[in-house]
Protein backbone atom coordinates (compact mmCIF):
# COMPACT_ATOMS: atom_id res chain seq x y z
CA UNK A 1 0.00 0.00 0.00
CA UNK A 2 3.02 2.70 -0.56
CA UNK A 3 1.15 4.41 -2.73
CA UNK A 4 -2.54 4.68 -0.92
CA UNK A 5 -4.41 7.57 -0.77
CA UNK A 6 -5.21 8.33 2.61
CA UNK A 7 -8.55 10.21 3.92
CA UNK A 8 -8.44 11.43 8.15
CA UNK A 9 -11.54 12.49 9.43
CA UNK A 10 -11.27 13.92 12.62
CA UNK A 11 -8.47 17.09 13.27
CA UNK A 12 -8.98 17.61 16.80
CA UNK A 13 -6.56 17.87 19.91
CA UNK A 14 -4.95 13.94 19.02
CA UNK A 15 -6.12 13.36 15.61
CA UNK A 16 -4.55 16.84 13.98
CA UNK A 17 -0.90 15.71 15.33
CA UNK A 18 -1.31 12.63 14.56
CA UNK A 19 -2.72 13.64 10.60
CA UNK A 20 0.26 16.06 10.11
CA UNK A 21 2.94 13.68 11.17
CA UNK A 22 1.20 10.91 9.19
CA UNK A 23 1.38 12.89 5.85
CA UNK A 24 4.74 14.58 6.93
CA UNK A 25 6.60 10.85 7.61
CA UNK A 26 4.72 9.17 4.43
CA UNK A 27 4.75 11.69 1.82
CA UNK A 28 1.41 10.28 0.72
CA UNK A 29 -2.04 12.02 -0.70
CA UNK A 30 -4.38 13.44 1.68
CA UNK A 31 -7.52 14.27 1.84
CA UNK A 32 -8.84 16.04 5.11
CA UNK A 33 -12.06 16.53 6.43
CA UNK A 34 -13.09 18.30 10.27
CA UNK A 35 -15.84 20.34 10.82
CA UNK A 36 -13.85 23.16 12.40
CA UNK A 37 -12.15 25.32 9.75
CA UNK A 38 -8.60 26.02 11.38
CA UNK A 39 -7.17 22.37 11.50
CA UNK A 40 -8.32 22.37 7.88
CA UNK A 41 -6.30 25.57 6.95
CA UNK A 42 -3.43 23.98 8.81
CA UNK A 43 -3.60 20.93 6.54
CA UNK A 44 -3.85 22.44 3.67
CA UNK A 45 -0.71 24.37 3.90
CA UNK A 46 1.13 21.26 4.32
CA UNK A 47 -0.40 19.79 1.03
CA UNK A 48 -3.20 18.04 2.50
CA UNK A 49 -6.66 18.54 0.04
CA UNK A 50 -9.56 19.42 2.10
CA UNK A 51 -13.08 17.59 1.54
CA UNK A 52 -16.38 19.60 1.10
CA UNK A 53 -18.38 16.54 3.08
CA UNK A 54 -17.52 12.73 3.71
CA UNK A 55 -18.53 11.40 1.30
CA UNK A 56 -15.65 13.48 -0.72
CA UNK A 57 -12.74 12.42 2.06
CA UNK A 58 -14.42 8.38 1.45
CA UNK A 59 -14.47 8.30 -1.95
CA UNK A 60 -11.16 9.86 -2.82
CA UNK A 61 -9.33 7.29 -0.22
CA UNK A 62 -8.02 3.85 -0.39
CA UNK A 63 -7.40 4.04 3.90
CA UNK A 64 -9.72 6.22 5.82
CA UNK A 65 -8.69 7.13 9.84
CA UNK A 66 -11.14 8.61 12.14
CA UNK A 67 -10.14 10.41 14.67
CA UNK A 68 -13.28 11.67 16.71
CA UNK A 69 -14.23 12.08 20.53
CA UNK A 70 -16.17 8.42 21.19
CA UNK A 71 -18.10 5.90 20.35
CA UNK A 72 -21.36 8.06 18.98
CA UNK A 73 -19.49 10.05 16.47
CA UNK A 74 -17.67 6.87 15.48
CA UNK A 75 -20.98 5.03 14.61
CA UNK A 76 -22.07 8.39 12.87
CA UNK A 77 -19.64 8.40 10.73
CA UNK A 78 -19.36 4.77 9.84
CA UNK A 79 -22.98 4.33 9.52
CA UNK A 80 -24.48 7.58 8.39
CA UNK A 81 -26.11 9.35 6.15
CA UNK A 82 -23.12 9.73 3.10
CA UNK A 83 -20.13 8.24 5.72
CA UNK A 84 -18.18 5.31 5.44
CA UNK A 85 -20.37 2.39 4.79
CA UNK A 86 -22.61 3.92 2.39
CA UNK A 87 -19.93 5.50 0.25
CA UNK A 88 -17.36 3.05 0.94
CA UNK A 89 -16.35 0.06 -1.66
CA UNK A 90 -14.49 -3.55 -1.67
CA UNK A 91 -10.59 -2.84 -1.04
CA UNK A 92 -10.81 -0.05 1.51
CA UNK A 93 -9.57 0.08 5.16
CA UNK A 94 -11.01 1.90 7.53
CA UNK A 95 -8.92 2.75 10.93
CA UNK A 96 -10.11 3.70 14.00
CA UNK A 97 -7.94 5.66 16.15
CA UNK A 98 -10.78 6.99 18.39
CA UNK A 99 -11.44 5.23 21.79
CA UNK A 100 -14.22 3.31 21.17
CA UNK A 101 -16.86 0.65 23.09
CA UNK A 102 -15.43 -2.49 21.85
CA UNK A 103 -19.17 -3.87 20.92
CA UNK A 104 -19.61 -0.92 18.93
CA UNK A 105 -16.55 -1.57 17.04
CA UNK A 106 -16.85 -5.02 16.43
CA UNK A 107 -20.38 -4.09 14.95
CA UNK A 108 -19.11 -1.68 12.73
CA UNK A 109 -16.03 -4.48 11.61
CA UNK A 110 -18.74 -6.82 10.84
CA UNK A 111 -20.79 -4.06 8.74
CA UNK A 112 -18.44 -2.94 7.02
CA UNK A 113 -16.95 -6.36 6.06
CA UNK A 114 -20.43 -7.14 4.83
CA UNK A 115 -19.65 -4.67 2.04
CA UNK A 116 -15.74 -5.32 1.44
CA UNK A 117 -14.28 -3.00 3.93
CA UNK A 118 -11.59 -3.81 5.95
CA UNK A 119 -11.15 -2.60 9.55
CA UNK A 120 -8.98 -1.83 12.41
CA UNK A 121 -9.27 -0.51 15.81
CA UNK A 122 -6.14 1.80 16.84
CA UNK A 123 -6.49 3.89 19.83
CA UNK A 124 -3.82 6.00 21.04
CA UNK A 125 -2.21 6.73 24.21
CA UNK A 126 0.11 8.92 26.21
CA UNK A 127 -0.23 12.81 25.75
CA UNK A 128 -1.13 15.60 23.57
CA UNK A 129 2.82 16.48 24.07
CA UNK A 130 3.22 12.94 22.55
CA UNK A 131 0.82 13.32 19.87
CA UNK A 132 2.91 16.69 18.78
CA UNK A 133 6.42 14.30 18.93
CA UNK A 134 4.98 11.59 17.04
CA UNK A 135 5.81 9.50 19.90
CA UNK A 136 2.25 8.00 20.90
CA UNK A 137 1.66 4.31 22.20
CA UNK A 138 -0.94 2.52 19.46
CA UNK A 139 -2.97 -0.31 20.09
CA UNK A 140 -3.94 -1.89 17.28
CA UNK A 141 -6.91 -4.91 16.73
CA UNK A 142 -7.09 -6.00 13.49
CA UNK A 143 -5.70 -9.36 11.65
CA UNK A 144 -2.32 -10.20 10.81
CA UNK A 145 -2.59 -8.97 7.35
CA UNK A 146 -4.02 -5.50 7.83
CA UNK A 147 -1.62 -5.02 11.01
CA UNK A 148 1.04 -5.54 8.58
CA UNK A 149 -0.60 -2.94 5.84
CA UNK A 150 -0.77 -0.15 8.14
CA UNK A 151 1.88 -0.27 10.41
CA UNK A 152 4.01 1.56 8.78
CA UNK A 153 2.14 4.41 8.85
CA UNK A 154 0.70 4.75 12.22
CA UNK A 155 5.01 4.36 12.96
CA UNK A 156 5.05 8.30 11.59
CA UNK A 157 2.80 9.17 14.81
CA UNK A 158 3.79 6.69 17.19
CA UNK A 159 7.17 4.93 18.52
CA UNK A 160 5.18 1.99 19.70
CA UNK A 161 2.67 -0.04 17.94
CA UNK A 162 0.94 -2.92 19.05
CA UNK A 163 -0.65 -5.68 18.07
CA UNK A 164 -3.04 -6.62 20.92
CA UNK A 165 -5.35 -9.31 18.54
CA UNK A 166 -8.28 -9.05 16.91
CA UNK A 167 -10.76 -6.75 15.47
CA UNK A 168 -12.07 -4.84 19.51
CA UNK A 169 -8.34 -6.35 20.81
CA UNK A 170 -7.12 -2.83 20.50
CA UNK A 171 -10.01 -1.15 22.15
CA UNK A 172 -9.99 -3.60 24.97
CA UNK A 173 -6.27 -2.55 25.79
CA UNK A 174 -6.96 1.19 25.26
CA UNK A 175 -9.58 1.00 27.52
CA UNK A 176 -8.17 -0.99 30.36
CA UNK A 177 -4.63 1.31 30.04
CA UNK A 178 -7.30 4.63 30.68
CA UNK A 179 -8.79 2.87 33.63
CA UNK A 180 -5.64 1.91 35.42
CA UNK A 181 -4.52 5.49 34.52
CA UNK A 182 -7.78 7.34 35.77
CA UNK A 183 -7.57 4.86 38.84
CA UNK A 184 -4.08 5.96 39.41
CA UNK A 185 -4.77 9.52 38.91
CA UNK A 186 -7.41 9.40 41.80
CA UNK A 187 -4.84 7.47 43.62
CA UNK A 188 -2.50 9.99 43.31
CA UNK A 189 -4.64 13.08 44.03
CA UNK A 190 -5.71 11.25 47.61
CA UNK A 191 -1.88 11.13 48.62
CA UNK A 192 -1.63 14.60 47.53
CA UNK A 193 -4.92 15.61 49.61
CA UNK A 194 -3.55 14.01 52.97
CA UNK A 195 -0.22 14.13 53.18
CA UNK A 196 -0.52 18.26 52.71
CA UNK A 197 -3.13 17.48 55.23
CA UNK A 198 -0.45 15.47 57.51
CA UNK A 199 2.00 18.45 57.15
CA UNK A 200 4.28 17.01 53.98
CA UNK A 201 5.23 19.79 51.79
CA UNK A 202 3.33 18.84 48.11
CA UNK A 203 6.16 18.96 45.91
CA UNK A 204 8.76 17.19 48.78
CA UNK A 205 6.11 13.90 48.56
CA UNK A 206 5.41 13.62 44.90
CA UNK A 207 9.45 14.19 43.99
CA UNK A 208 9.72 11.20 46.90
CA UNK A 209 7.16 9.23 45.59
CA UNK A 210 9.46 8.77 42.47
CA UNK A 211 12.38 7.79 43.62
CA UNK A 212 9.94 4.44 45.26
CA UNK A 213 8.00 1.98 44.34
CA UNK A 214 4.94 4.47 43.96
CA UNK A 215 6.64 6.07 40.72
CA UNK A 216 4.60 6.10 37.63
CA UNK A 217 4.20 7.88 34.27
CA UNK A 218 0.95 8.84 36.30
CA UNK A 219 3.33 10.61 38.65
CA UNK A 220 5.69 11.78 36.68
CA UNK A 221 3.28 13.32 33.86
CA UNK A 222 -0.73 14.50 35.54
CA UNK A 223 0.82 14.34 39.26
CA UNK A 224 4.08 16.44 38.96
CA UNK A 225 3.32 18.52 35.47
CA UNK A 226 -0.51 19.47 36.76
CA UNK A 227 -1.20 18.51 40.38
CA UNK A 228 1.62 20.20 41.77
CA UNK A 229 1.58 23.47 40.04
CA UNK A 230 -2.42 23.10 40.26
CA UNK A 231 -2.79 23.94 36.14
CA UNK A 232 -5.66 21.83 34.25
CA UNK A 233 -5.71 23.78 31.00
CA UNK A 234 -8.65 23.22 28.88
CA UNK A 235 -7.98 21.54 25.25
CA UNK A 236 -5.96 18.57 26.96
CA UNK A 237 -7.58 15.62 27.93
CA UNK A 238 -11.09 16.97 29.48
CA UNK A 239 -12.78 15.45 32.96
CA UNK A 240 -15.78 14.81 30.37
CA UNK A 241 -13.74 12.70 28.23
CA UNK A 242 -12.57 10.69 31.23
CA UNK A 243 -15.66 10.20 32.38
CA UNK A 244 -16.42 8.56 29.21
CA UNK A 245 -13.57 6.31 29.03
CA UNK A 246 -13.80 5.30 32.44
CA UNK A 247 -17.51 4.21 31.71
CA UNK A 248 -16.50 1.92 28.51
CA UNK A 249 -13.91 0.23 31.28
CA UNK A 250 -17.10 -0.74 33.34
CA UNK A 251 -19.44 -1.06 30.48
CA UNK A 252 -16.67 -3.89 29.37
CA UNK A 253 -16.49 -5.22 33.12
CA UNK A 254 -20.15 -5.83 33.25
CA UNK A 255 -19.85 -7.67 29.83
CA UNK A 256 -17.43 -10.04 31.24
CA UNK A 257 -19.43 -10.24 34.46
CA UNK A 258 -16.93 -8.65 36.57
CA UNK A 259 -16.78 -5.85 39.04
CA UNK A 260 -14.34 -2.96 38.83
CA UNK A 261 -14.78 -1.01 42.27
CA UNK A 262 -11.99 0.94 41.59
CA UNK A 263 -12.93 2.19 38.21
CA UNK A 264 -16.08 2.92 39.91
CA UNK A 265 -14.83 5.01 42.81
CA UNK A 266 -12.43 6.79 39.99
CA UNK A 267 -16.05 7.92 37.69
CA UNK A 268 -17.61 8.86 41.01
CA UNK A 269 -14.24 11.09 41.47
CA UNK A 270 -14.71 12.45 37.59
CA UNK A 271 -18.21 13.15 38.01
CA UNK A 272 -17.86 15.17 41.74
CA UNK A 273 -14.84 17.23 39.06
CA UNK A 274 -17.47 17.90 36.69
CA UNK A 275 -20.47 18.86 38.80
CA UNK A 276 -17.77 21.29 40.19
CA UNK A 277 -17.42 23.21 36.87
CA UNK A 278 -14.46 21.13 36.01
CA UNK A 279 -15.79 19.11 32.67
CA UNK A 280 -13.72 20.82 30.25
CA UNK A 281 -10.44 21.05 32.43
CA UNK A 282 -7.32 18.63 32.32
CA UNK A 283 -9.19 15.34 33.88
CA UNK A 284 -6.10 15.45 36.98
CA UNK A 285 -8.18 18.16 37.90
CA UNK A 286 -10.19 15.81 40.78
CA UNK A 287 -7.25 16.92 42.61
CA UNK A 288 -9.34 20.26 43.54
CA UNK A 289 -12.44 18.01 44.88
CA UNK A 290 -10.24 15.29 46.65
CA UNK A 291 -11.20 15.01 50.50
CA UNK A 292 -13.95 17.06 50.20
CA UNK A 293 -17.07 14.87 50.11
Amino acid sequence: MAQARIGFIGLGVMGEPICRNILTGSGLDFTVFDLAEAPLERMAERGARVAANLCEVVESSDIIFLSLPGGPEVEKIVLGEEGVLASGRAGQCVIDLSTTPVDLTRELAGRLAEKGLRFADAPVARTRQAAEDGTLSIMVGADAALFGDVRPLLAHAATEVTHCGDVGCGQVVKILNNMVLFETVVALAEALTIGEAAGVDRTTLFETLSKGSADSFALRNHGMKAMLPDNFPQGAFPTDYAIKDCSYALALAEHVNLKAPGANHALSMLKTARAAGFGKEYFPVLARVTGKD
